[in-house]
């Protein structure tokens, strides 16, 4: 790691500082949290001190948002009238619903739930937080967790009602079941009826997984946006602005697309090793933080399994993924990651692909929440120095006296 040593100014008292210096701030401390410990001894996963896996094999998503917003985790009583809380935020506002029918019906589901959170915020505008004051022409009435449990609730009903409308022209009942969780609720939107108990569970589990990671890029992106004192819903925008970029949030489209590239697990083999003979990225391996094993996809790749034996199952599919996993650990010492069998777990819960993404925004924005709440708490504005490498002091030259670049 370089270090950089220039001069700069506060209060008029000059310092000559060492600076550490690392490209895409790879283990820079940006600053303290309490929500959750990533990667901690190389591998490890907790939420506001709850392992993953406790939590994935005790609790349902409903739980877990809670847990992120509030900082513990609910009893039944709070936990009922949580959930009530999301039942009556499901059924799309009247004008939500007409915008969702005015964009193209090929616009990216990100780009869907975007447009639906900026709608929301005007509609439902929020409130000025504890400690913080907005500007006048900003206030409104809503509390800023009511804004963050409103779009977890409302984000699956967005995406959802846009994909069946500019499919086959219906407008489908977004209010769903008294009794639904988020999880049931997307299912049941999904494909109708009374949804798969074990499609439930799987998504159930992906949402809890999903739901917090530390200062990935989007949730930085999000306290950056908090630390101005904007309001929750552009912060939440940044975040889906950033998720949408490939290298945060598409990972798992393109594991699948990966995926179906190959007939069969021989074929997989040999397609992988020319992949990587020809220097292409696959998607799906590594991480930033972690160092040895995600914890999160041990969990998720025991799921795809369950989900590949059942009679709706593609065990097929779940033997090709297996067989890059290993080629890919054989070749290049690279361990999956969550967004690796998540895609194969969404593709056999019957979910397009195209939905991948989105489905992380839901599941995200309890951590994008929780950290925007914490980024209130103790509020300043985040704004690193940059180091300069551009032309020393050149001489201007008047607009008459500058002679044309030969193109």
């Amino acid at each position: 790691t370089p270090l950089i040593r220039f001069q700069f100014s506060t209060f008029f008292k000059m310092s000559n500082v060492d600076i550490k210096y690392n490209t895409g701030l790879a283990g820079v401390i940006a600053g303290v949290t309490r929500i959750a410990t990533v990667g901690k001894g190389g591998m490890g996963l907790m939420y506001r001190g709850f392992s993953i896996e406790d939590l994935c094999a005790n609790c349902i998503f409903e739980e877990v948002a809670y847990l992120l917003l509030k900082g513990h985790l609910p009893n039944e009583a709070e936990l009922s009238t949580y959930r009530r809380k999301l039942a009556g935020f499901r059924d799309l506002l009247p004008q939500v619903r007409s915008v969702l029918e005015s964009l193209p019906g090929d616009s990216h589901p990100m780009d869907i739930l975007r447009a639906g959170c900026s709608v929301q915020a005007t509609l439902r505008r929020e409130k000025s937080p504890p400690g913080i004051k907005f500007a006048p022409e900003f206030e409104g009435e809503w509390e800023q967790e009511d804004v963050f449990t409103s779009l977890i609730a409302s984000f699956g009903s967005m995406m959802l009602y846009h994909h069946h409308f500019h499919r086959s022209g219906e407008r489908i009942n977004t209010q769903g079941a008294p009794d639904d969780t988020t999880a049931s609720h997307f299912i049941r939107l999904l494909h109708g009826g009374e949804p798969n108990p074990e499609f439930v569970r799987v998504f159930d589990e992906l949402l809890i997984l999903y739901a917090e990671h530390g200062f990935a890029a989007s949730t930085f992106s999000c306290r950056v946006t908090a630390s101005t004192l904007s309001d929750s819903y552009s912060a939440i925008c940044s975040g889906i602005g950033t998720l949408r970029g490939p290298l945060h949030g598409g990972a798992n489209e393109a594991a699948m697309h990966l995926i179906e590239q190959f007939s069969s697990p021989e074929d997989a083999v040999s397609g992988i090793h020319r992949l990587l003979q020809s220097k292409a990225k696959i998607m799906g391996f590594g991480h930033r933080v972690y160092k040895t094993k995600d914890p999160r996809n041990i969990i998720v790749k025991a799921s795809s399994r369950k989900l590949s034996r059942l009679s709706t199952g593609n065990p097929k599919l779940f033997a090709i993924s297996e067989a890059i996993e290993k080629t890919m650990w054989d070749t290049k010492s690279l361990f999956p990651n969550l967004d690796f069998y998540a895609a194969s777990a969404y593709h056999q819960c019957g979910i397009p692909t195209s939905l991948f993404t989105p489905i992380f925004v839901i599941a995200r924005t309890a951590g994008w929440g929780a950290n925007i709440i914490e980024q209130r708490t103790k509020n300043k504005l985040i704004r690193p120095a940059a180091f300069y490498d551009g032309p020393s002091l050149t001489t201007f030259i008047p607009l008459e006296n500058r002679v044309r670049s030969a193109l």
